[in-house]
């Protein structure tokens, strides 16, 4: 809605929504101010007098003592558990359940970058200008509407989880996500085939040294990012259309002639930069929106929510850590590459490149997540004390609870003919 609203102020719209997001940032720091350290960390370090005094500033008026030795409590399990001195992950990388724990969570939110989500969300109006929307206001409206999309189907995601369980949700969005990406891609496929030709070949000496002369159709022209392409319509039919260099102070018009300036852009005479005229839109639309429903319930959530879970809780800050720092990694590669793909391998060989991720996305998924849902802490460890991709093969024993005894410190668990069948 904001960036819709900034439109009506074309000069500097950008300057007011970049200048815009520094309000929330502002009052998130004020925030930040008068967040005390968590009671937790401040056990750990020693600091308990401080602990127990931000724990009264939390509960108020409540009883703290119970929950004080219970953080307490926990945190002396988690270092007789962790066993060993030296750095977490490096106890992490030399313990084979935390390492394969870790490679499965990092996996997936790898994955979950490189099938393209942030290219759809921080790109989506700009793909449907690609795809043939010329008006920037309705591109935006319409990039709303996938925002909307992926809100509600994230909604459906939350009541999925426990009923449907996390392998099985991540699976049917990963997989919903490749067939979406493909839908996009055939779009993209599909204008770059019926692409317009070039009628006119203006005589003008700029058009001398100039690649844009060379260009028979649009596709190719408007992939040339020091090219345009300027035409003009009646009705359904394109008229006089001619590839022409771009304006280097501005790519809104073309370096000279009838799409050079709005005042000669009269009698159905546009001017398209980044765009091919085209009949397909519809389908990269449907391709978004399929796109956004596959991916918000599984693929969205559902990494964060397993690595949540797959660590032992000497591991879990620092695994998730790691996870984090891969996601973003995998969004910034992802993001500062996605227009140069767009121009070196074609829109629609962009969308086959993130389905084709996706698709491995779902071979890793399938071969190497097991079900976390219902399960305990020291059955999820023991779920990882098998081979890497072996325990993506454990559903046959969703139903079954093992029993685990704590024996100085360390999990045993009973053989399978000591342990019973719960139904």
């Amino acid at each position: 809605m904001l960036r819709w609203a900034l439109t009506y102020f074309p000069r500097h719209h950008l300057q007011y929504m970049l200048g815009l997001s520094v309000l929330p940032a502002v009052l998130q720091f004020m925030g930040f101010l008068f967040l005390p350290e968590s009671p937790r960390w401040l056990i750990q370090r020693g600091l308990t007098q401080k602990a127990r005094r931000v724990l009264s500033q939390i509960r108020g008026n409540q009883n703290i003592d119970e929950e004080y030795d219970s953080i307490k409590n926990s945190i002396e399990e988690e270092e007789k558990d962790s066993g060993g001195d030296g750095p977490v992950i490096w106890r992490m990388l030399t313990y084979p359940p935390t390492r394969r724990a870790l490679v499965v969570g990092c996996g997936l939110q790898m994955f979950q970058q490189l099938s393209g989500i942030n290219t759809v969300m921080y790109y989506s109006a700009t793909i449907l200008q690609m795809s043939g929307v010329r008006d920037d206001r309705l591109a935006i409206w319409l990039a709303g509407l996938t925002t909307l999309t992926n809100f509600l189907f994230t909604l459906l995601g939350v009541w999925l989880v426990e009923r449907v369980g996390r392998r099985k949700l991540t699976l049917g969005s990963i997989i919903g996500t490749c067939f979406s990406l493909s839908l996009l891609a055939i779009g993209f496929l599909m204008s770059a085939q019926h692409s317009p030709p070039v009628t006119y070949h203006p005589l003008d000496p700029a058009m001398a040294n100039s690649t844009c002369s060379k260009y028979q159709v649009c596709e190719p022209c408007m992939l040339d990012p020091g090219c345009g392409f300027c035409y003009r319509e009646n009705g359904s039919a394109l008229l006089a259309s001619s590839c022409v260099p771009v304006n280097k102070a501005s790519t809104e018009h073309a370096a000279w002639g009838r799409c050079s300036n709005s005042t000669l852009m009269r009698d159905q005479t546009y001017w398209a930069y980044n765009y091919c005229p085209t009949s397909f839109s519809w389908l990269v639309l449907l391709g978004l929106v399929f796109y956004l429903a596959a991916f918000a319930p599984g693929m969205g959530p559902m990494p964060w929510t397993i690595n949540s879970e797959i660590y032992p809780l000497w591991a879990r800050s620092t695994g998730n850590a790691c996870a984090a720092g891969v996601n973003w990694t995998f969004n910034i590669l992802v993001s500062l590459t996605f227009l140069h793909l767009a121009q070196y391998i074609t829109y629609y060989g962009a969308f086959f490149l993130y389905s084709s991720m996706a698709l491995l996305g779902f071979v890793f998924t399938y071969g190497c997540l097991p079900e976390t849902k219902s399960r305990r802490l020291e059955e999820i460890e023991a779920l990882f004390e098998n081979h890497l991709c072996s325990c993506g093969a454990s559903d046959s024993d969703e139903g079954r609870q093992v029993e685990y005894i704590r024996v100085k410190g360390s999990n045993y668990h009973l053989s399978d003919n000591d342990a019973s069948d719960v139904d």
